[in-house]
Formats: C-alpha cells, structure tokens, sequence
C-alpha cells in the first residue's frame, strides 16, 4: 500500500509514518520546511517533499492519504487526494483506526503526557510486554525516535485534546495528567474543555479503566460527573507511600515528573507489573527530548550549563522553573523563552506574566558574599504556528508587551537573531541558561553546543 503524508514534519505525524514503514507499506511524505524530524525521516527510506505543497507529491495510484490536523482544506495536495476520491485521513482519524486494534493505553491532559506515555512504555518493555509506542517527542531509549514498534497487543499514545482530537480513540485504559485552560482557539473555556474530555472517558469499554491524579482541581470537578459511568478507576496522588521513594531515584527533577511517575506506576498496578521492574524502568529513565535536556559547556575556563526545554503553558514554565531551582540551587538562572502561539500568548497573557514576576524576581535570586545574583528573563518573538491563529489576534498581543506587563530590570525583549551576540557579550559563566518553548528556539540551543561555544577537550 502507498501512504502519502501531508505535514509529515510533525512530531505525531511523523511517528505514525514510521508505524507505517514498519508495516512494510511504501511512505512518502511533504512539509513547507526541512528539519532534524524530515531528515531523520530520510535516511529511513522516506520519501520526502519539502516546500510549497503542491499536487505532484502525491504518488501515483497512492492509497491513503494522512494529513496533519493544522493542514488546511484548500491545501492542494489534500484537495487532489479528495477530487480523486483517495482515502484521506486526518492524523487523529487515522491513529483512532489503530486504537481500536491494539490494547490502547492513552494519556491525555493538558500537561504530562510525553513523559508519562514514554514512561509507561519503557515499563511495558522492560516487563517483557513489548508495546508500541506513538509518543510527541523523542528518545534516547528508541534510538533518538518518537516511535517504537511492538509486537505485541499494546499501543501507547498520547491523546493530544487539541481541537478535541482524542475523541477519534478507543483506548482501553485512559490516564488523566491534570486538565488546565489551554487551546483557547477552539474552547470556549475551561467548562467546555471539562465537557470534551467528559466525552472522551465515554469512549472506555465496560472493562476499561480510569487513571486519574487526584490532586487536580479539574480533575475532581470532572470525578462527580462521571461517576454515574460505573468506570473502574485507579488515582494516583503526591500523597502516596511511593512519593518519596521515586523522588530518590528519578534521573529526571521536579514534583511535576514524580506526579508523572506515579501515574506510570499506576498503570503498570493495573497491568500487574512487579513493581520491581517499574521502578527499574523508572529509575533508568533518561528523559526526553527537549524535556529538562541538559548539556554542559566550557568558555575559556568557564563553566556553562544550558537547558533545553518544551514549556509553553504557564504551569509548565513554573514546574519547570522550580525544577532548576530544586536541582541547582546556586546557580543563577538565566532563561530564555519563546512564546507559543499569538492565541495562546493573548488568553493566558496574566498567567504568563504572573509566573514569570513570581519565579525569576530578585526575591528568589541567589546572595552571595559581593551582592545579589539577579536572574534574567530574555523573550523573544512569538512563535507563529501556521494554520492555528485566529484571525486578527497577532495584532492585540506581543513578546515586547509581555515584557512590558513584567515591568522588571531583569527582563528584556530581544529578537531570536540578537541572542547568540547578547550572551557573547554578557555571559560571565557557571550560569544556567535555560531556553525554553514550544517552537523552533530549541534551534539556539544547537547554535550554543556548536558555532559558539564549542565544546573545549580536557
């Protein structure tokens, strides 16, 4: 069969292309821009477009064609594939297809869900379950992939509430992360978000399975009205025994990734894992891809450490940042961030500001013998994610606005092309530089490990 992808560049797009080629199907794919995804993508015998889409991507008598949820109707590849009457799927349509095959675990929530999907897969594996795994980042553990295939009954996946996606699966077991005000675009507010994953738990079997964190508001608020569902349900909560066992020995930092750990570990109870092997799994987990990424760097004779990380919603950027603050309680903090989307930059503009004021103001920079070490705030300009702004928004909302809103010495605008020289120029060393979003600013963070500050031997 011949697959044809439409925004194949897409962290879950793309893993599905792969479940695909591991199928033995012939793939081909196009995006508007190259990547380290499209390339990765290449070199395992994908055939791959980059630029303008256009109608002559589409392979002769192609079979089904796949098309990324921010891909819009007037694109010609898509109208072609439906002039000719080709199947044609979104995305979470086509990835709904293979849920209802597998014995589907699927996380949802507004935050959490690649650290716990990758979690709950590695556990699946280590107990010998041999799962396969759609996650929307990458790991070490899958040879630097977003995608694993199994072969066994399980399938693990993130269930993304974007646009109300996960309403396409089936899965068997649902885990609950937290649900929070985001996607702002499409909900109306906080009440319909509650309303959609309502729906989704309603897509559990008789024999399904609920695993919910207690701890979160939104999540009790949702408990009393599904409980005239009869569901089967685990909770996991910080409150548990185990809490502070998987503070000890989780490689990655933060209350927040302990919260994640225990909802694998809930999982795995419901599975009848030994929870000997879960915590090895959990013990050996290395993190992923653009989630608390660490590398370490020397200028001259200075040391430097950076941070690459995914936050792009309020709550993350706070656990995050008490993360740093938790593992490296002497460094100053130097982080910078690139907001995600104009919608999401307008709707949770306060909340944006209020975290920001309350986790890097001098109250919470470090003393030292000779004075404050104040950490820094640099914002750079919003990342526009085509096909996803409302109309009109890019006009009421800006990073210099943000910075304005802050209103702190310690918080400046810079555009992206300014940084590499503004740290050349201002860093001292043994500083923490975080840079922090959604978008493509992890790119910075490559610039810094490479043209830079190149790494020095000894």
């Amino acid at each position: 069969m011949k697959v044809h992808f439409i925004g194949i560049g897409g962290i879950g797009v793309s893993a599905l292309a792969q479940y695909y080629l591991a199928k033995g199907h012939r793939v081909s794919g196009s995006d508007l821009n190259s990547s380290e995804i499209t390339d990765f993508l290449k070199k395992k015998g994908i055939k791959i477009f980059i630029g303008p889409h256009k109608t002559s991507n589409l392979p002769k008598n192609v079979d089904l064609v796949i098309y990324s949820p921010a891909v819009q109707s007037n694109n010609p590849e898509l109208k072609e594939a439906r002039k000719k009457r080709t199947k044609s799927q979104s995305y979470p349509q086509a990835l709904g297809e293979l849920t209802k095959k597998y014995y589907t675990i699927a996380i949802a929530g507004t935050h959490g869900k690649s650290t716990v999907t990758a979690m709950i897969g590695l556990i699946l594996i280590k107990a010998g379950l041999d799962p396969t795994v759609i996650l929307g980042t990458k790991l070490k553990e899958f040879r630097n992939s977003n995608f694993r295939m199994g072969k066994s009954k399980f399938l693990v996946i993130e269930a993304d509430e974007w646009q109300a996606s996960f309403l396409n699966y089936w899965p068997k077991i649902i885990v609950l992360t937290n649900i929070e005000r985001e996607h702002l675009d499409y909900y109306k507010d906080l009440k319909h978000i509650i309303k959609t994953y309502r729906e989704f738990i309603k897509h559990l079997p008789e024999n399904g399975i609920l695993v919910m964190n207690e701890g979160d508001k939104n999540i009790s608020n949702l408990k009393s009205q599904i409980s005239n569902l009869n569901l089967k349900t685990q909770i996991y909560t910080l409150k548990q025994k185990e809490t502070k066992k998987l503070r000890k020995i989780l490689k990655v930092p933060g209350e927040h990734n302990v919260l994640n750990a225990l909802a694998a570990l809930a999982v795995a109870r419901v599975l009848k894992i030994p929870d000997k092997i879960s915590f090895k799994a959990l013990a050996e987990y290395r993190g992923a891809w653009r989630r608390f990424e660490e590398k370490d760097l020397k200028i001259e004779n200075c040391k430097l450490k950076i941070i690459s990380d995914y936050a792009h919603h309020p709550t993350e950027i706070e656990a995050t940042l008490k993360a740093v603050r938790q593992k490296y309680p002497k460094k100053q903090i130097w982080c910078i961030f690139q907001p995600h989307q104009y919608q999401r930059t307008f709707y949770l503009f306060d909340d944006f500001v209020h975290v920001f004021k309350k986790a890097l103001s001098e109250t919470g920079s470090l003393s030292t013998g000779k004075g404050k070490l104040v950490n820094r705030l640099i914002i750079t300009d919003i990342f526009d994610v085509a096909g996803r702004e409302l109309k009109g928004i890019k006009k009421k909302v800006s990073s210099r606005k943000l910075i304005e809103a802050i209103n702190a010495p310690w918080a400046i605008y810079l555009p992206e092309r300014d940084i590499i020289s503004y740290l050349k120029k201002n860093l001292k060393g043994k500083e923490l530089v975080i840079v922090m979003g959604a978008g493509d600013i992890y790119k910075l963070t490559e610039q810094l490990t490479t043209e830079n500050y190149p790494q020095q031997r000894g």
